[in-house]
């Protein structure tokens, strides 16, 4: 309501005898009841003052002011603001029918005024209100840690503190998140505004409330000149840049003075307490208002008086405004990637040379370009970060981008550079198309970092960032997986210890003890009754029988097939005696150790999709049979809680990046010859949702496509759903001249001079043997292949267009020459063009055998199909348990065959596409939790040893500053 429809005030007061005492505007509060002169009359929000005429008689110097904020005008501004808000908070709940926006207050006296007003005005318009009440002399320690809590509380949108303003520091208000300081009071928050930035910040409520009073005066904004009295804190700040914004011009005073309010059109009055504003120091037409006292505690439905309850609706507009903010930011956000700039150098140097030359963003910094939420990352240091599995359930409707799997031709043993072409072709992808990209790579053990191969950062221009970092423990998943390991391998033989030495009564009172007089099953034992066909939880209800079946695992000491593990190449413990010492008691067996990444639970980690799921297949894991047959799993051990607890931070994956800036998952790491060989399902469903619809997400499958890339297809990609749009098969003409007759290759060795000169002979033969018949295989699961073949330095022109011009011919949609690791991704930009051509095109995804197939069947299509073998011959042990297998009702699971990588066959020294011979098959064991039957192909070892020389020799730290050298 304008103010020209109450001026009623008198227009013909006299002017006071200089003998009579002046009677002030005492403004105090807002009150309903209109203005009085005197010291104890009432004040009102927006008053009219009046003109002072002469002649008059004392009697006639009190100004009748109407009630400006009881009136129908301030109750419509009420209204409206709380029926804007409401028809914001309908459209918000439409589309997050879940979502209940709530504000906290904290407060630190025990008047609940300020609650039931911000209450009911919640009440209104269909929020929450919470309070949080402190000691009125509580310190600044206890605010923070109350702010901190609903900083991370997100069913808080909006936090309020209404404390004194000594207890306002500037430490308290930049504790509070921005985006939860629906008072606008936060540095940041107060920068925003006045720098006219509110897409993320908030105009603080009674600024707003103030504004809109002002409004509602009938003399224009432009011009109008207004007294500001105190404030100096964020309100004041907050009112100047709104009222500037407006045309105003502001004057500031600390306390109330005749000289600069006979100046002003209006008079804002931000401190608390009583003011006195004479009338005879304010100009005919000026507004005052008091926001002091914004508490009132008169309330007739709408029929509100006071700035209070203004506020109190503006308040409400913030946090719904907050909450639709949240609401927007759950949704997948655009990329904002900024790639890092590279120089490539000639000669490359090492490896570490180039990812310590380089400067990588904080993880943080990328977390934000990639569109990661801030509560969705756990910082590992600056440059890697854990990121948490919600934002799966955040962006569930969002599409998946392209999958892209990078596999090789068999290799040799000194590697054909997989990761380096991954790594290459999401560079170019991002850094030079400025295509969505993502990497998902597996981590490094320690036994090859430490032993020939080195690490797996990728090298020269394609490489993870640090390197060192990247190689070298890096968020501990590994060391996670060690933990919870060993852990099953010592209740196992823990367990069968105490089974043998102690009757059934005692092994019970000690299994199910009594702790303070009551007896009770824990929740994992209670699962272990009802596997036996027990529905008693008494403990004392149980019938001897019942107790034996309990308490008694009775594994069978030779037929334990849980080992140790050790991240570390160490030949000597492939076979160990344990249970030597007396306290042991004479139980003593033989056993041995496998490195850490052959464990079971390292396949669980890469195939689950949750924390449930994992939880679920550790514990499923068979750690042995009993003595009548029957599998004893890591549950009947009561020790799957405890696993799932170990591995709690470990099935998170870690984001890293790239020298160019790209994004990288680093996640698992099973071996490919005696484990699946892929990266986490987890990784890759991440990575599919962050890129978009038409981003890139490329992942690596280990050694050669008989190997890494048939697991993944009939494992990896029947877990976890997703099917694969482009295969990029790497080649080397290396490695084609090794498959085509060459001589040897072998780690440390100098190479024959057939591979540094030029031979098309030897290529050639390596084309049309190994490189086609990997292309074959690829096309067996329908899926378009790109040829990448990785430039070494000693290849010639002829050579390299030559393996182009016959991948082709084989069946390859296209084959190009890749120089990521001299020049960085410029060097595969051909190669990420391919791919993107490629990725556009049908994919015709199938598997390769039926889960209803039988075991020896699966192992004979891999065989025939995919290795090139004539047939398989099971050994006696291998068919018994393959009998054992199909009984336990294991017979769907997929096949993953532990081979040697160096051949298509069984045999390392056979190169090229080997062929009339018969597949081995020596023994078969089961992965029941990670989900697959693997049999063993002749001689295959799970405990690498060291060469004479290994990697550690050039491997050293320099004590002053603290760098690593040798790690390549």
């Amino acid at each position: 309501m304008r103010l020209s429809t109450l001026r009623h005030a008198c227009r013909n007061l006299p002017t006071p005898s200089v003998h009579q005492p002046r009677t002030g505007v005492r403004v105090f509060g807002l009150a309903k009841s209109s203005l009085r002169l005197g010291p104890s009359s009432n004040s009102q929000l927006l008053l009219r003052a009046a003109s002072s005429v002469s002649g008059t008689t004392s009697a006639e110097k009190a100004p009748k002011l109407g009630k400006q904020t009881d009136g129908p005008g301030y109750e419509n501004t009420i209204r409206e603001n709380v029926q804007r808000t409401k028809e914001e908070m309908v459209a918000l709940q439409r589309g997050h029918p879940a979502l209940k926006p709530t504000l906290a207050i904290i407060q630190a006296d025990e008047d609940d005024r300020l609650l039931e007003l911000n209450k009911k005005m919640a009440g209104k318009i269909g929020l929450n209100v919470t309070q949080i009440c402190l000691p009125r002399e509580c310190t600044e320690d206890e605010i923070i840690e109350e702010v901190l809590k609903l900083n991370e509380d997100p069913r808080v949108h909006g936090v309020y503190l209404h404390l004194p303003p000594a207890s306002l520091t500037s430490r308290v208000l930049n504790t509070l998140r921005p985006e939860k300081d629906v008072d606008g009071v936060s540095d940041l928050n107060v920068g925003r505004l006045v720098r006219g930035d509110m897409n993320q910040g908030f105009i603080p409520p009674m600024a707003n409330a103030v504004m809109e009073l002002l409004a509602r005066h009938d003399t224009p904004m432009e011009g109008r000149i207004v007294l500001v009295v105190g404030g100096e804190g964020p309100l004041g700040v907050a009112l100047q840049c709104l009222m500037q914004r407006r045309g105003m011009v502001v004057l500031h005073s600390r306390r109330s003075s005749e000289v600069l309010q006979k100046q002003a059109n209006a008079v804002v009055l931000l401190a608390a307490g009583h003011m006195d504003v004479p009338p005879t120091w304010l100009r005919p037409g000026t507004a005052v208002i008091h926001c002091g006292s914004a508490l009132m505690t008169e309330d007739h439905g709408m029929e509100m008086s006071g700035v209070g309850p203004l506020t109190a609706a503006l308040r409400m507009q913030n946090v719904v405004q907050s909450s639709s903010r949240w609401a927007q930011g759950q949704q997948y956000r655009p990329w904002t990637l900024r790639s890092l700039k590279l120089q490539p150098l000639s000669p490359v140097p090492s490896d570490i040379e180039i990812s310590r030359a380089q400067t990588p963003k904080p993880v943080d910094q990328l977390a934000q370009e990639i569109g990661l939420l801030q509560e969705e990352t756990e910082a590992y240091g600056r440059t890697k970060a854990k990121v948490r599995l919600s934002l799966l359930d955040r962006l569930r409707e969002q599409p998946d981008g392209k999958y892209v799997l990078v596999a090789g031709i068999t290799p040799t043993p000194l590697g054909e550079g997989k990761s380096t072409v991954v790594i290459g072709l999401v560079q170019a992808l991002s850094a030079h198309l400025k295509l969505n990209s993502f990497a998902c790579l597996r981590q490094p053990s320690q036994g090859p970092t430490f032993g020939v191969k080195g690490g797996a950062a990728g090298g020269g221009y394609a490489q993870v960032i640090p390197m060192e970092e990247f190689n070298l423990h890096l968020t501990g998943d590994i060391h996670a997986i060690t933990a919870a390991n060993n852990l099953v391998a010592a209740a196992i033989d823990a367990r069968m210890l105490h089974e043998a030495t102690q009757k059934d009564k005692a092994l019970y009172s000690r299994l199910v003890p009594s702790v303070n007089g009551v007896r009770r099953f824990s929740p994992i034992q209670i699962s272990r009754l009802r596997r036996l066909g027990i529905s008693e939880i008494d403990p004392s209800a149980l019938t001897p029988q019942e107790v034996s079946s309990f308490v008694r695992l009775d594994l069978d000491p030779a037929k334990v097939t849980w080992q140790r593990v050790v991240d570390t190449n160490d030949r000597f413990l492939r076979k160990i005696t344990v249970g030597q010492a007396s306290t042991e008691k004479g139980h003593v067996r033989e056993t041995q150790f496998d490195i850490a990444v052959a464990s079971e639970i390292m396949a669980i980690l890469a195939l689950a999709d949750g924390l449930g799921d994992m939880k679920t297949r550790l514990g499923r894991m068979v750690v042995g049979s009993s003595r009548s047959g029957q599998p004893v799993t890591a549950e009947d051990l009561g020790v799957s809680g405890a696993l799932a607890v170990l591995m709690k931070d470990a099935i998170k994956p870690t984001l890293m990046q790239t020298l160019e800036g790209s994004p990288v998952f680093v996640h698992a790491g099973p071996f490919a010859n005696i484990a699946h060989g892929n990266s986490s399902v987890l990784a890759d469903k991440l990575a599919l949702k962050l890129v978009g619809e038409d981003g890139f997400v490329v992942t690596e499958a280990g050694f050669g496509a008989d190997i890494g890339m048939e697991k993944f297809f009939n494992i990896k990609c029947r877990a976890s759903g997703l099917r694969p749009n482009v295969v990029v098969l790497v080649a080397t003409v290396r490695a084609l001249k090794m498959h085509g007759g060459g001589p040897n290759v072998s780690a440390g060795s100098p190479l024959p001079r057939e591979y540094i000169d030029e031979n098309l002979s030897l290529v050639v033969k390596g084309c049309s043997s190994n490189l086609r018949k990997q292309i074959q295989i690829a096309h067996l699961f329908g899926v378009p292949v790109v040829v990448a073949l990785n430039v070494f330095k000693t290849d010639t022109q002829a050579e390299i267009d030559l393996v182009c011009q016959m991948a082709k011919e084989s069946g390859a949609s296209d084959a190009v020459p890749c120089h990521h690791w001299a020049r960085g991704g410029r060097g595969s930009v051909e190669l990420a063009q391919a791919v993107k051509q490629a990725g556009s095109q049908p994919s015709h995804f199938q598997f390769l055998y039926s889960q209803e197939t039988p075991i020896v069947e699966k192992i004979r299509m891999i065989a025939q199909k995919v290795y090139g073998a004539d047939d398989i011959e099971l050994s006696p042990e291998a068919q018994a348990k393959i009998d054992y297998y199909n009984q336990q009702g294991y017979g769907k699971l997929p096949i993953c065959m532990a081979k040697t990588h160096l051949s298509l066959s069984h045999l390392p020294e056979k190169k090229g596409t080997p062929t009339g011979f018969t597949l081995p098959i020596r023994d078969i064991r089961a992965s029941i939790g990670a989900g697959f039957i693997y049999p063993l192909v002749g001689t295959m070892s799970t405990m690498p040893g060291l060469p004479t020389r290994p990697c550690f020799y050039d491997i050293d730290l320099d004590p002053v500053t603290e760098e690593i050298t040798g790690l390549f």
